[in-house]
């Protein structure tokens, strides 16, 4: 309970101070970290949280399938095709190429094997754009630019999902694990998409309406339902959770544009209590037990082979120079890859301790090192953080004569059957 109550306090502390962290080097993501590390059993000792804590696997759990949902509505088909010659070379090119540039290192620095360098790769290939709000949160920094990054993070960590899965089955030499571990995956797919578009056809019937304020909820009853029905099958659910969430998005935009701010804001929340509890685990026993090829391989993943994967994937297109750099640098590791290190690490993988070294020391110098740059190469592209923020302005600017959203539209309509605003 200590580190619940740790994690309220700094939540609270990050939100009063996010339009500061917008404007300088303070980032949300890395005071989770710091809050976790002090308050964890290595500094302070005020909660003896461990890896196989079973709070850790419920969070993780609970947690992954909840960004994974919310990221998968990120990939609606219509708008995937329309952005799909930068984010698809990111994905089809870029993603690979750092999956195989970490293995190479990873094999030769530390002896691990194959399998288990390939399962390193898979793990830190996702990338996570609330670690660099400052570039993707930011409507006034170029508009390809944002989606680029934003695509591409939505959607690696449920494309990262079957290579983890593979490699650690791989990786614990048990080659009949790899015909359960595709069953899993292809029940979780099945049951996601069929889930969720079976909810998104009944909408569409005339006699089904619903109450515009209640309209979030039919999103988080299609998650409640293909989690339940993946843990009673023993279908993957992280798969599921990314093909609900993309099939939702492409058959009901509205239902899905409904969920949107909610699930964003849930997605953070999950996050960053993930990120508090990982920090608990990085205690300085273990910091002091990093060999030099751990820091080595972590300046090496960071600066060299995430940059320069991009940097060849997005050769020949329409973005700048100063663009393509700011692309390349952003891929800060982050919540997928925290979850799939603890997976790894209460697997039993040989090695799992190395490999949760050096996915704890990626993950924590990429989060310190984004958050330092973010709001610099936010400048070097020429954007000037908003003095006056969204939340400050609902405070002092009265409704009348504000020209109203849609979705302020939708929500205010009135609750009558047949309206647009009132049916998914």
């Amino acid at each position: 309970m200590t580190l619940v109550l740790a994690f309220g306090v700094v939540l609270l502390i990050s939100v009063s101070l996010s339009g500061v962290a917008a404007r300088t080097v303070l980032s949300g993501a890395l005071m989770f970290l710091v809050a976790g590390a002090v308050l964890g059993p290595g500094i302070l000792a005020w909660d003896k949280i461990g890896p196989n804590d079973p709070l850790v696997a419920t969070l993780a759990d609970v947690a992954l399938f909840t960004v994974l949902f919310t990221d998968g509505q990120r990939a609606n088909l219509q708008e995937l095709r329309e952005n799909w010659s930068l984010s698809g070379r990111a994905l089809g090119m870029g993603m690979p190429l750092t999956m195989v540039g970490i293995a190479v290192p990873v094999h030769f620095l530390t002896g691990l094997t194959w399998p288990t360098a390939f399962l390193v790769g898979a793990i830190l290939s996702p990338t996570d754009p609330v670690f660099a709000a400052a570039i993707v949160g930011r409507s006034d920094i170029p508009q390809r630019l944002r989606r680029l990054l934003n695509v591409e993070s939505g959607l690696n960590d449920g494309l990262a999902l079957p290579f983890v899965m593979i490699f650690l089955a791989t990786a614990r030499g048990a080659g009949s694990e790899l015909v359960k571990v595709g069953v899993e995956l292809v029940l979780g797919l099945a049951l996601g998409v069929g889930v969720a578009a079976g909810a998104a056809l009944a909408w569409r019937a005339k006699i089904l309406t619903a109450e515009p304020h209640l309209q979030p909820l039919g999103p988080i009853a299609i998650a409640v339902v293909v989690y339940a029905g993946c843990h009673l099958t023993h279908a993957n659910p992280y798969l599921a959770a990314f093909a609900a969430g993309s099939t939702l998005a492409t058959l009901d935009h509205v239902a899905a544009a409904e969920f949107q701010r909610f699930g964003d804001l849930l997605s953070q929340v999950t996050k960053f209590a993930a990120l508090i509890v990982f920090g608990a685990l990085l205690t300085p026993e273990r910091l002091s037990g990093f060999t030099w090829r751990a820091w080595l391989l972590a300046v090496v993943i960071i600066a060299m082979i995430r940059p320069a994967a991009m940097l060849l994937s997005l050769l020949r297109t329409r973005l700048t120079r100063q663009e393509r750099l700011t692309a390349a640098w952003f891929g800060p590791k982050g919540f997928a890859s925290v979850v799939y290190g603890l997976l790894a690490l209460q697997t039993g993988i040989t090695n799992r301790e190395l490999v949760f070294d050096i996915v704890a020391v990626t993950i924590g110098l990429s989060i310190a090192l984004r958050s330092f740059t973010d709001a610099p190469i936010a400048k070097m592209l020429r954007v000037e953080p908003p003095t006056t923020y969204r939340a400050a302005a609902s405070r002092t600017q009265p409704t009348k004569g504000r020209q109203r959203s849609h979705a302020e539209t939708k929500r205010l309509a009135p609750s009558q059957p047949g309206l647009p605003g009132n049916r998914y």
